[in-house]
């Protein structure tokens, strides 16, 4: 990353040199020399250390590499002589400015932040969710064109961002989390939804980044985040982030006592199969928790009840859950031998499901008969899993394969199996309010979609512990916002007799981003033209009508004008 400063070329004698690539030239530095034995000379190892910058060819712009090998900088934090765009797009930041002054998310993080910090903090929130990236360095792009909520809208360089994350304090951090989980329902029942996923890391010594499980292998070390989110109010709780290598099944228990701190004592957890074992289930017992948990797999308890009660429900219309296409049924018994608890085992049956199990099965057999047949005569490993739906044949002497059966019996009973799925409760309910119960995941899912997708955090890139949790706790608080515009716009669809393509949130805040305020030669922003059909739509998921915009803009409009013009601020 480069720094938003010009300074002069470091006096190195014979080790620096420049490089020019295409339009650019570069400064490099000889930050080592290696021996190569085989050669039996020393190799410089170059760094770039910044581009040239101006026409007298001796000052350049620095990247973190120069603060590396020489050191900190005097970089002003603040962009100097900015003068803001003429266009001000307005629309975007009235409604999540709205959203986190209702969470009282000013308040709460000026307490912990400061004032100062609190705004460039929230700024970074809403720039990651308007433009879908959480790049430092494009932060001061996104300010030219936007209002802002730090003092007198001072547009931060990208360096003070890159500081501003490093120097954000775990008390901080635990403060906020600890007033915002304070400050929800504790007297209501609620169900948590608790899921992680994890985050590529491409830069820095970060000690939590382990190389572990990946659900999306890049090849990059990975740190785990997992998000509890409260599906009855519909908004995230708290979050958690530990090293890449613990699985989540054994985190389970640690997020279930941070639950139990926070105060959350009347509550239920639904949880993914990955957390299913006897271990957690016993721990939540222990806690009181009621939970609803999907089955991993096509397990041998999941196996005996499907052909146990196969045939007798899928198509009685009393067991017809037509929103969600499948037919359901509930059977009380214990989970394993020792089990002292009734559980609710609710089985379903999808057509749809099984046509499409069936039809990946059919496939699988296909391709693994296609290496057979290509295998046949030579002396090799076959793995395992082929034995499953083949007899093998292999010559004893040598071990050379011969041929392969397809266990008929054994592809027929799997297809058998197809379209079967097992949700397991502790509470006793239907087999419906099991699977609306499991189903009300679907928020925290498309949270953890949005995290990656639209809030431009697939990949950590930062150089320290420090920046690495400075900026998963700004995520997190961007994650509250984002996911309250998707309930607004969700319910408020709802309403809508037509399904418009414009109220999801991608496309809702594009079409906001058109509302803009230009200035003109009097120095004052006015609104460009009125809101459009389209945007009154939109803006009503959010309790705003036109008014409010005008009110809205005509504060903006003041306030630009006051900070630049450098004056006190008018009543």
């Amino acid at each position: 990353m480069y720094l938003d400063c010009m300074i002069k070329i470091p006096e190195a004698p014979g080790k620096i040199s420049l490089i020019t690539k295409g339009n650019t030239t570069y400064v490099r530095y000889v930050a080592e020399r290696v021996y190569k034995p085989d050669k039996k000379y020393t190799s410089p190892n170059h760094k770039v250390i910044g581009k040239l910058a101006g026409a007298s060819g001796d000052l350049m712009i620095p990247n973190e590499n120069y603060l590396k090998y020489f050191g900190a900088l005097d970089i002003p934090e603040i962009r100097n002589n900015v003068r803001r765009s003429s266009c001000i797009r307005v629309g975007a930041f009235i409604v999540i400015r709205k959203i986190m002054e209702d969470y009282k998310l000013p308040d709460i993080l000026s307490k912990y932040l400061g004032k100062r910090d609190c705004g460039l903090f929230l700024d970074l929130g809403a720039y990651s969710i308007i433009t879908e990236n959480n790049a430092a360095q494009y932060y001061p792009d996104y300010a030219y064109n936007h209002p802002l909520l730090t003092e007198k809208m001072h547009i931060y360089s990208d360096s003070k961002i890159s500081d501003f994350f490093a120097s954000i304090e775990d008390d901080q951090r635990i403060g906020f989390l600890n007033e915002w989980n304070a400050g929800r329902d504790h007297r209501e029942k609620i169900y948590i939804s608790y899921d992680s996923t994890n985050k590529n890391c491409e830069a820095g010594e970060i000690q939590m980044v382990e190389f572990g499980h990946p659900k999306e292998d890049k090849g990059l070390p990975v740190f785990n985040y997992s998000i509890a989110y409260d599906t009855y109010n519909k908004e995230p709780l708290f979050y958690e982030q530990y090293p890449g290598s613990i699985v989540d099944i054994s985190q389970l228990q640690f997020m279930l006592e941070k639950a139990n701190g926070y105060g959350y004592k009347h509550v239920g957890f639904i949880l993914d199969r990955g957390y299913f074992s006897k271990e957690n289930i016993g721990y939540m017992d222990k806690c009181g928790y009621d939970f609803v948990i999907m089955v991993k797999g096509m397990n041998a308890l999941v196996k005996e009840l499907v052909l146990e009660n196969r045939g007798k429900f899928e198509e009685e219309r009393a067991c017809n859950i037509r929103e969600y296409k499948v037919f359901g049924t509930t059977i009380k018994r214990q989970l394993y031998a020792t089990d002292t608890e009734d559980r609710y085992f609710h089985l379903y049956y999808s057509e749809q499901k099984a046509s499409a199990e069936r039809e990946q099965l059919e496939a699988k057999i296909e391709r693994m008969k296609k290496c057979l047949d290509q295998w046949k005569g030579q002396t090799r490993t076959i793995a395992e899993g082929f034995k499953t739906y083949f007899n093998l044949e292999i010559y004893d002497k040598d071990g050379t394969f011969l041929f392969a059966r397809e266990k008929e019996e054994a592809i027929i009973e799997e297809k058998r199996l197809c379209g079967y799925f097992v949700i397991v409760t502790s509470a006793r309910m239907s087999a419906r309010e099991a699977l609306e119960l499991y189903k009300s995941r679907d928020a925290s899912e498309k949270l953890f979609r949005g995290d990656k997708s639209y809030l431009g955090n697939k990949s950590l890139r930062v150089s320290s512990d420090e920046a690495a949790s400075g900026k998963i706790f700004e995520e997190f608080v961007a994650l509250i916002v984002r996911n309250k515009i998707y309930t607004c716009l969700k319910a408020e669809m709802k309403k809508l007799d037509k399904k418009p393509n414009f109220m999801t949130v991608p496309a809702a805040l594009s079409e906001l981003e058109k509302i803009e305020m230009i200035r003109m030669t009097d120095g004052r922003y006015r609104m460009d033209h009125s809101v459009t059909a389209t945007q009154r739509t939109i803006l009503n998921a959010f309790d705003i009508d036109s008014t409010y915009i005008k009110k809205a803009s005509d504060e903006l409009s003041r306030l630009l004008y006051n900070c630049e013009n450098e004056r006190p601020l008018e009543d």
